[in-house]
């Protein structure tokens, strides 16, 4: 048909050279609008030429923008998802394809051009005028066959949980798989009975993501009636690569339309993935995983409250009662206490150590440092006495008791529950969760920020603030440390030997640019991804030029 709109390669578009794009045919003079102007009928005008005239033209001008509207969705769409890219067509040739191709959703880079090419369309918007700028536009949806869909139940604290749903994103994506929003843990010690809408913004972790992988609230009721014969309940294998997923999970596929995971923590490898895939997991921590309105406005009150006071350092103390029991740990303890911890360590059946030696895991640098062991520790760095410091975690185990000498050596020791009014935090008691993301917004935010254990909270943190920018994380050699403090504290070395070596026992360890360490053999004992996502962080930075070295006062 003479006047069509032909696409071409380069996102433009060009006229059939027989006709005009003006909505008209060669072979007849009828206008779009139904007015015939070499009609054989009596030339009765029902209105004035005038009228007919501006009516002919203002349907033109609508008619052109809805054709230049559809136009421009085709091309975005069309140049996005071009049919070339590789999905997963079917169950069984999948695994054969995977060494030589990759599923269409790593296209991280095709925003870019297609920014600028849509903005060689701009002045067209000039045709309507517009009152109020409009939202910002959502990403184009990725368009794929999905082979089924994956539920996850994510086991843990808060911040295990945060890293487990990047991994199984990843794989969604990976596997062309649509994804169900994550379900919590609501069984484990903490008994928290949030859902991930109670945490996370939903709306902006599905459309953040929809250029990747197809997200939904929940399963079909279709899938939901016949769980029995549909769905597969299963944990995969820890520390898997990619190639497990792919050759292990997919052909599960052919016979399941639903795979439940109910096991999610430390499923994917650190190392050895490709590129993409750790960029991806990057996007989902950094840019998906947004906490609520409610928690955002929260922790920025918080962050506000202190740096109206000056910089301040955010403490991870560790000292809490399921940290000790479950590490057996009772270093500093009474034998009352040591008990209690005991009992409560063999009152979970999950937890599988049951005997464990305190001093003989101190030794090995495996327990929590102290209230007290850390208050000589940040004198020994040169923190002065009006460092203002938060501590963000939950309730220390012994209360105001074990902080006295923390309070004593560092009396703006403040926790959220001395800033905020009562009423602020009300509807977050009894949900740990929720009053971990205060403290992970908080510690983001700090100038200084040190963990007295390398937990989960520690490794996610650490690597967010790489992420950020490097700020600066100390990152205690607990080992060292225990040996130092021992030396100190039986007299054989003097405050000043002792300050000095713990000074230098750190200097390479505040947070500065670095490789992971990488044993293959052991993925349990090597370098943790979140705690440093280098493939994320060095396109621009040498991860071998060092910062600072020397300055950790505030």
């Amino acid at each position: 048909m003479r006047g069509d709109i032909i696409l071409r390669d380069d996102g433009g578009c060009h006229k059939d050279q027989g006709g005009a794009m003006d909505g008209r045919s060669s072979s007849s003079s009828v206008v779009v609008g139904g007015l015939n102007s070499k009609s054989s009928l009596p030339s009765v005008q029902m209105f004035p030429r005038t009228n007919n005239r501006v009516q002919v033209w203002f349907i033109r001008v609508c008619s052109t923008i809805l054709l230049w509207t559809c136009f421009i969705q085709l091309v975005a769409v069309g140049e996005l998802w071009h049919p070339s890219s590789n999905n997963l067509r079917d169950n069984s040739s999948s695994s054969k394809r995977a060494s030589s191709s990759w599923p269409s959703c790593f296209l991280f880079n095709n925003f870019l051009g297609l920014s600028s090419r849509l903005s060689k369309f701009s002045h067209f918007s000039t045709l309507s005028e517009v009152s109020t700028p409009a939202p910002p536009p959502l990403l184009p949806s990725r368009n794929y066959k999905s082979n089924g869909y994956l539920r996850i139940s994510c086991n843990g604290g808060l911040n295990q949980m945060r890293a487990a749903i990047c991994d199984m994103v990843t794989i969604a994506c990976y596997l062309n798989l649509t994804l169900v929003i994550p379900e919590l843990d609501r069984t484990s010690f903490w008994a928290d009975p949030s859902t991930f809408g109670d945490i996370f913004n939903v709306n902006h972790f599905i459309n953040s993501l929809r250029d990747q992988v197809r997200i939904i609230k929940r399963l079909p009721k279709r899938f939901s009636r016949k769980s029995a014969s549909y769905s597969l309940k299963m944990p995969p294998v820890s520390w898997s690569s990619e190639k497990y997923y792919l050759q292990q999970i997919v052909p599960l596929f052919s016979k399941y339309k639903v795979i439940h995971f109910n096991k999610t923590d430390a499923r994917l490898a650190n190392n050895g993935l490709p590129l993409e895939l750790q960029k991806l997991r990057c996007k989902v921590n950094y840019k998906a995983l947004r906490f609520t309105d409610r928690i955002e406005a929260l922790g920025d009150k918080l962050v506000k409250i202190l740096e109206k006071k000056g910089s301040f350092l955010a403490l991870h103390l560790r000292y809490e009662m399921d940290m000790l029991a479950f590490s057996g740990c009772t270093h500093g303890c009474s034998e009352e206490e040591a008990e209690e911890l005991k009992r409560m360590r063999y009152a979970y059946p999950w937890w599988r150590e049951k005997e464990i030696v305190s001093e003989r895991k101190r030794s090995e640098g495996l327990c929590p440092l102290t209230p007290e062991e850390t208050t000589l520790v940040l004198q020994a760095l040169g923190f002065e006495k009006d460092t203002q410091i938060y501590i963000a975690s939950g309730e220390i185990y012994g209360s105001e008791r074990r902080l006295a000498a923390l309070r004593s050596a560092y009396p703006r020791t403040m926790k959220k529950e001395m800033l905020l009014d009562p009423e602020d935090l009300k509807q977050f008691q009894n949900h740990s969760s929720q009053m971990a993301a205060l403290d992970y917004l908080v510690s983001i935010a700090s100038k200084v920020f040190i963990p007295t254990y390398d937990g989960n909270m520690a490794k996610v943190v650490e690597g967010h603030r790489r992420y950020l920018g490097f700020g600066k994380t100390i990152l205690l050699d607990r080992k060292k440390l225990v040996e130092l403090l021992d030396l100190y504290q039986n007299k054989t070395l003097s405050w000043d030997a002792f300050a000095g070596a713990v000074r230098e026992a750190h200097k390479n360890r505040m947070g500065q640019p670095t490789h992971r360490k990488v044993t293959p053999e052991k993925p349990k004992e090597e370098d943790y991804f979140y705690a440093n996502p280098q493939e994320c962080l060095c396109q621009s930075t040498k991860c071998d030029v060092l910062l600072d070295e020397t300055a950790i006062s505030l």
